[in-house]
């Protein structure tokens, strides 16, 4: 299947992406991009491989997730023979919440 990004997903890769590089190095930074990637092939080869997300579950479409590594998901739903890629969500908790 083909694999799309939305706008807003991309920046939130590469915010985090920028983040992770400032923080911790270009080998962090470069093995988020790589868990990316490994995630996008394997959405490609099974869309229905993420379950579907629960915070999303009123929404018009079925949104699914796909946990990238353990900070972050993917968050996407099927168009037809489309991946379309909403999202990318830090999974860590806000201390305050």
């Amino acid at each position: 299947m083909k694999l799309k990004w939305d706008d807003m997903a991309k920046a939130a890769v590469q915010e985090t992406a920028r983040s992770i590089q400032r923080r911790f190095g270009a080998r962090s930074c470069k093995e988020l991009l790589s868990e990316v990637r490994r995630t996008e092939r394997l959405l490609r080869q099974n869309p229905n491989l993420g379950p579907k997300e629960p915070l999303l579950e009123d929404a018009t479409v079925e949104y699914r997730s796909i946990v990238v590594n353990r900070l972050n998901k993917l968050v996407y739903w099927i168009n037809g023979d489309v991946i379309e890629v909403v999202d990318f969500w830090e999974l860590r908790r806000n201390p305050e919440a």
